[in-house]
């Protein structure tokens, strides 16, 4: 596939179809063109150039900085320069702190207040959508990360909340020299393009802590490793953890306890994220390679005729749908709609692995009339850059409910399956 990009079919990249002596298999051959750009921001930020000049460490007696080249901006502290402590009810009792009057906050404010919270009653109403204000200690609820006993909750959090700033302390307290240069300097290049039609994401401060987030992870997780996609996947954390903290300041504003709050809650729910998800990432990526083949099976059931035509003019699922899997649709979607999309996700049991292959087969389906009149490299552009800037929560919704019907008539139905290929 050709790096180039095109915005419409009179400035298309060049494809070049799959031969036996071209096999796509890493993530560098199929990723073309910039991650969607969100439709919503809620802070503004001049963007900021990527720079690997070293950063200012926070410590008791921090180490000098090195002095970046002239013709580089310095970058901001790696760490913040104010106090290390927690405001410990930031997030705890954000549901509790708020005053709901909407029916459906108040059904979540009375659930997610409770003295133990019913996690299976959580599910059931999160699927249909968490309202804004209540969907930051319900994702954490969720994810596992918070207890659902709320006389444990408190201690719990603080103390990870603990650990993950030591953590932060122990690993760039010697500065940028003592760290692994090829993996920080990969996450330095990839932050920048994290969202990149967002301000917020081009905050300076936030770039500095989601760049810590991904170190973190990466080097307690060595099977795995930092891979290009995971960026994208801690977005939606720190964008839904962030919110309440900017309801009344901005970004530049906000003290240093509720930064490292919304940090390190980020590091543990993406912790908590990519556990369930791990293969996605190991060497050669096999849980990608095993949900390809299983969204090419669901698509030649549900619709024999596009998988022919698709086939036909040779358009391997790899070449689209890797992507796809491995950021989540997060780039072919809105930030907004990638939300709206965890909520149910996190709903259903596997939601972020065996669900999200039926939401991508939907996804594929609703273009199928279209993909039938088109060849080989306006179907490879079309699916790489789908045209879904005007949708809308509804449009979101209406994905997730074709989704489900098509996991309710084909999940485990070998059957069902082997009936279909006989006519």
């Amino acid at each position: 596939m050709s790096s180039n990009t095109g915005t419409a079919y009179g400035t298309a990249p060049t494809f070049w179809k799959r031969t036996p002596t071209f096999v796509p298999s890493t993530i560098g051959i199929v990723y073309s063109g910039e991650s969607s750009s969100p439709s919503e921001t809620i802070a503004k930020a001049p963007p900021a150039e990527p720079t690997l000049a070293p950063l200012a460490m926070r410590s008791e007696e921090p180490p000098k900085p090195i002095p970046p080249s002239t013709d580089e901006v310095p970058p901001e502290p790696l760490t913040s320069t104010g106090s290390s402590s927690f405001d410990e009810t930031s997030s705890i009792e954000h549901a509790k702190d708020m005053a709901p009057t909407d029916p459906l906050e108040l059904k979540f404010h009375a659930l997610l207040t409770s003295a133990n919270v019913d996690i299976e009653e959580l599910r059931k109403q999160s699927w249909k959508g968490i309202p804004s204000s209540q969907r930051s200690t319900a994702w954490c609820l969720l994810m596992g990360y918070f207890p659902l006993n709320a006389s444990r909750r408190s201690q719990t959090i603080s103390r990870k909340r603990r650990e993950y700033m030591d953590w932060v302390r122990q690993t760039f307290s010697r500065g940028e020299d003592a760290l692994d240069r090829t993996l920080w300097h990969q996450i330095r290049i990839d932050v920048p393009r994290t969202t990149p039609g967002s301000p917020l994401f081009q905050s300076p401060r936030i770039q500095r802590s989601l760049e810590r987030v991904l170190y973190c992870w990466a080097v307690r997780h060595p099977a795995s490793g930092y891979v290009q996609g995971i960026n994208d996947l801690l977005t939606p954390f720190y964008f839904v953890f962030l919110s309440p903290h900017l309801a009344q300041q901005q970004v530049d504003s906000l003290d240093d306890s509720a930064m490292d709050t919304v940090e390190a809650d980020s590091f543990w729910c993406l912790t908590k994220l990519l556990d369930g998800i791990q293969d996605n990432y190991t060497h050669a990526q096999p849980g990608i390679q095993r949900q390809l083949i299983k969204m090419k099976d669901l698509v030649s059931r549900i619709d024999a005729p596009l998988a022919a035509h698709l086939d036909s003019e040779g358009v391997e699922f790899i070449q689209f749908a890797f992507r796809w899997i491995n950021c989540l649709l997060m780039r072919e979607v809105s930030l907004a709609s990638t939300i709206r999309m965890w909520d149910t996700y996190l709903a259903e049991p596997d939601g972020f692995s065996t669900f999200h292959i039926y939401v991508c087969a939907a996804f594929l389906l609703k273009w199928s009339k279209q993909i039938q009149q088109l060849d080989f490299q306006k179907t490879l552009l079309l699916l790489q850059r789908p045209p879904t800037e005007p949708w809308t929560a509804k449009d979101v919704e209406l994905l997730l409910s074709e989704a489900y019907m098509y996991k309710c008539l084909y999940h485990n139905s070998p059957n069902h399956y082997s009936a279909t290929q006989k006519r």
